[in-house]
């Protein structure tokens, strides 16, 4: 497999390193459910996942695809990814995933923003423990796509380095707005 070509899977290969059996993680944007199934599995049946969407349509989809997988580990919430700190404690997930953007096969004009996004990212930086890592798929090829990743990308960049490791990959020879990967590690806890 070339997980270069497929950049949500090198994205989710990288996270899962982060993750052991009994893990909570968070799957801030559950959209049609793939990314909440691979959570569910790597953080067994002793972990749990915390899967956020705003819309009725993605939680019916990612319900469905749980329950034909057998996982029951994980709690469907519909609210924003910002919301995230009023449903766990601080310091307490291994991992946070974003993959933003829209519902692949739903309704366009329904999109991740940039305000919304880096409200959640702090949120996702508040609810990882040290060690943890924040994955953020970011697609640029739309309008409101284009504005959120300058704008989580100049966040990122402003992240403390003595608290932070931030990554950022981007398949720069390919056309047609291939999605790009933003990778944040806390390195210890913030006093």
């Amino acid at each position: 497999m070339n997980l270069i070509t497929k950049t949500t899977e090198l994205a989710m290969s990288v996270t899962l390193a982060y993750i052991r059996e009994g893990d909570t993680v968070i799957d801030a944007t559950c959209g049609t459910g793939q990314d909440t199934a691979v959570l569910a599995r790597a953080a067994g049946a002793e972990g749990h996942v915390y899967a956020f969407d705003i819309q009725k349509k993605a939680l019916l989809l990612t319900e469905a695809r749980l329950r034909a997988k057998g996982y029951n580990n994980v709690s469907l919430l519909m609210k924003s990814f910002a919301s995230m700190g009023e449903h766990l404690p601080a310091g307490s997930a291994s991992a946070v995933v974003f993959n933003l953007g829209y519902l692949p096969g739903g309704d366009h004009s329904i999109t991740t923003t940039a305000d919304e996004t880096l409200k959640g990212l702090e949120c996702a930086l508040k609810a990882i423990k040290a060690g943890g890592i924040v994955t953020v798929v970011l697609y640029d090829g739309h309008e409101e796509g284009a504005a959120e990743k300058q704008s989580v990308i100049s966040w990122a960049e402003a992240l403390d380095p003595h608290v932070y490791h931030a990554a950022f990959v981007s398949l720069i020879n390919q056309e047609n707005h291939p999605p790009e990967i933003l990778w944040i590690t806390k390195k210890k806890d913030r006093v």
